[in-house]
């Protein structure tokens, strides 16, 4: 009996640098279908909607099924889904696509952010700003606080910092629904039928 009851995969960096495929990341995968282990993959990637990361990784060599990958920006979405909150969305269009659901209509009673290097500048973070010290029920959310990421010229600045600003200035404490956070990994597993 195998021990092994399922894996959480991690993408950038783990499978893929950029447009490149980590070397025998996609050999590995195919071990783990060989040997019927269930896994999903786990990402904080928000710069891209599922199934525009379904496409680039399929596109790298990934034998991959859109139902198999598990991001932070779906555990977002359901959750201002399950609040009924209407965000201001720090997103690059392309991760736009799994939001399009969610009413963003004014006034915003709620912040979001992921990582969206267009949108980090004074002006939309000073909306954001706005939105939660006018309303101390309004949430930060932080799709995660990653500091970095790798990318094929090297490392970039991810969105923590970004968030930390923000509960730096208006005095709020975000509420993250990517990894690390347990919730992530629990519904992630819980989407396995762990």
């Amino acid at each position: 009996m195998n021990s092994i009851r399922g894996v959480l995969i991690d993408l950038s960096g783990t499978l893929h640098v950029g447009d490149v495929a980590c070397e025998g990341a996609v050999e590995g995968l195919k071990r783990l279908r060989l040997a019927n282990i269930p896994f999903r993959f786990c990402t904080n990637t928000t710069k891209e909607s599922c199934e525009k990361l379904l496409k680039k990784l399929t596109g790298l060599g990934f034998e991959i099924h859109k139902n198999e990958i598990f991001t932070s920006l779906i555990a977002c979405r359901n959750l201002v889904q399950s609040r009924k909150l209407r965000p201001i969305l720090f997103l690059e269009e392309a991760a736009m696509e799994d939001f399009k659901e969610i009413d963003t209509s004014k006034p915003n009673d709620s912040v979001v952010i992921g990582l969206s290097p267009s949108k980090f500048n004074y002006e939309k973070l000073n909306s954001a700003f706005r939105i939660l010290i006018s309303n101390p029920d309004a949430p930060l959310i932080a799709i995660h606080k990653g500091k970095y990421f790798a990318e094929n010229d090297g490392l970039s600045l991810g969105p923590g910092a970004f968030v930390e600003a923000l509960e730096y200035s208006a005095n709020v404490k975000s509420t993250i629904v990517g990894k690390p956070e347990r919730s992530f990994y629990e519904l992630a597993l819980k989407d396995m039928g762990l």
